[in-house]
């Protein structure tokens, strides 16, 4: 009996050690039509082709596309709490800010925004990557700059992970773009795909 004991005794530690290698993770793209895959299917978007790699490569994770086309940081905060009834994530992504700035938003409302869905994340103990966002420069120097800064200074306040403006490098390249000169085609997505791999990887911790 005392054997037997002992050996349940380091069979469980070694359940215990092991099971967080291999607990599955859930991670939610909060987004906008950039993450919805505007213009196509959403197997055809960025996140769609993770979703696909992932069944492969990281079995474990669940990523779920939350985004929605046209979406505002207040539109995000508002549906946030339904989101998080329906999926219990583990980590979400937010890639928002976009339509605010092309609506002329404060910077002082969209931080509000951000900061309070991060917040709302972070008390549950949810890990957080925030998208860098820029607008073109048609918006005048000064409101582009105020708007560029919201996000290092967000993610710092927060204690966040700031990662990079995915389209900095698809939108300098016209044949990557729909016609409307704002939106990723489908070419792009690959290229998305790729880009924001490793950094989705770092923020779940499988990197």
């Amino acid at each position: 009996m005392k054997n037997f004991l002992i050996k349940f005794a380091w069979l469980f530690i070694v359940v215990v050690l092991i099971r967080p290698a291999y607990a599955n993770v859930s991670l939610v793209v909060l987004g906008d039509s950039l993450s919805a895959g505007y213009g196509m299917s959403a197997k055809e978007s960025w996140v769609g082709i993770l979703q696909q790699r992932w069944q492969e490569t990281h079995p474990s994770v669940t990523l779920i596309n939350a985004s929605i086309s046209g979406d505002t940081t207040q539109g995000a905060l508002n549906r946030l709490d339904g989101v998080l009834r329906s999926h219990a994530p583990d980590a979400v992504f937010i890639e928002l800010g976009g339509n605010d700035g092309l609506r002329g938003f404060t910077p002082t409302t969209i931080s509000s925004n951000l900061l309070q869905i991060i917040n709302r994340l972070q008390d549950d103990s949810i890990k957080v990557a925030v998208s860098q966002i820029r607008i073109p420069p048609n918006y005048g120097r000064r409101y582009s700059d105020m708007f560029s800064a919201i996000f290092p200074e967000i993610t710092e306040e927060t204690d966040t992970l700031l990662i990079p403006f995915f389209m900095e490098q698809i939108a300098t390249q016209p044949e990557l773009m729909q016609n409307d000169g704002i939106h990723p085609n489908r070419e792009a997505q690959e290229k998305i795909a790729d880009i924001m791999e490793p950094h989705l990887l770092q923020l779940i911790g499988k990197k």
